[in-house]
């Protein structure tokens, strides 16, 4: 299967699906907020400066649609400046996928959760996405988009791990008892998009997400063992030091479940915990020289 695939926020996620797609022989377009345009260096893939370039032609030409540009409060950017569009265009689509998050379940003190489990954010962010897959949902129940949502854990990938942390010496092990994340290596979220596009199913919801929430102190410390470096610092989660975003993570422990990526797409995992995937990260340093 190949097409046209446009994408608004084209980054990290982004980057990783277009590798997986133009081997595939599809044709991408990327959306980029500024000037630089490093978040979509991928050969191969046209990038639009948007807001400020215009992208119905790219809008109408596009038979798959993802969404990675975050709401705020101000709602979200696409449906704020392209509602209209999409609602002309929505015959014309056969997929549309919208990035949200896992924070959308909120706090369940490292209890289970899944796609059925009542959205109840303990974060701006999290209620930020509550009301944008709200959004998505209402257009597309009255205008028949073909909209699926992806609820992403934590990411992790190709510069976007604990290593550099660990060997600068500036890695800590933050300890709340009970804490618990799940996180998703980036190839994985691209194989899972990919899964869908494959066999679309409008209305669907999927966590993206590993199969072993772990306490963040486990990452942190496997990462130094794998290294051969000592064991970060253990400070306690009450005295800690952390910005606004990193303490917002810590007010929320769950472990979410996956099978439905599983059972309706047929993924199977890259990589089904932190330790294969740290590993693997590291081989491809080493690799890499």
């Amino acid at each position: 299967m190949t097409g046209t695939l446009l994408t608004f926020g084209h980054g990290y996620t982004g980057q990783a699906l277009s590798l997986l797609l133009l081997a595939q022989g599809w044709s991408i377009t990327g959306t980029t907020r500024s000037g630089d345009r490093t978040g979509t260096a991928v050969e191969g893939v046209e990038t639009l400066l948007w807001p400020g370039q215009d992208v119905e032609p790219a809008l109408r030409k596009a038979t798959h649609l993802l969404i990675s540009a975050a709401p705020d409060v101000a709602g979200d950017p696409v449906l704020g400046r392209l509602r209209d569009q999409l609602a002309a265009w929505a015959n014309g689509l056969q997929w549309v996928g919208y990035l949200s998050t896992t924070g959308v379940y909120g706090d369940h003190r490292g209890g289970w959760v899944d796609e059925t489990t009542p959205l109840t954010p303990a974060t701006r962010r999290g209620r930020h996405r509550v009301i944008a897959e709200a959004e998505w949902q209402h257009l597309a129940a009255d205008t028949g988009l073909p909209l699926h949502i992806f609820r992403l854990a934590g990411i992790y990938g190709p510069g976007r791990g604990p290593f550099a942390k660990v060997r600068r010496g500036t890695a800590r092990r933050v300890i709340k008892p009970g804490q618990v994340f799940s996180r998703i290596h980036v190839d994985d979220v691209a194989q899972v998009l990919a899964a869908s596009m494959a066999r679309p199913n409008p209305g669907a919801i999927y966590n993206v997400c590993d199969d072993d929430p772990a306490p963040p102190q486990d990452v942190i410390g496997h990462a130094a063992q794998l290294l051969g470096l000592p064991l970060p610092p253990a400070i306690d989660h009450d005295t800690a030091a952390m910005t606004e975003m990193a303490r917002s993570f810590y007010a929320e422990s769950k472990k979410v479940r996956n099978d439905r990526i599983k059972d309706e797409l047929g993924v199977r995992l890259l990589y089904p915990d932190y330790r294969v995937g740290l590993r693997a990260l590291l081989n491809a340093e080493k690799a890499a020289g």
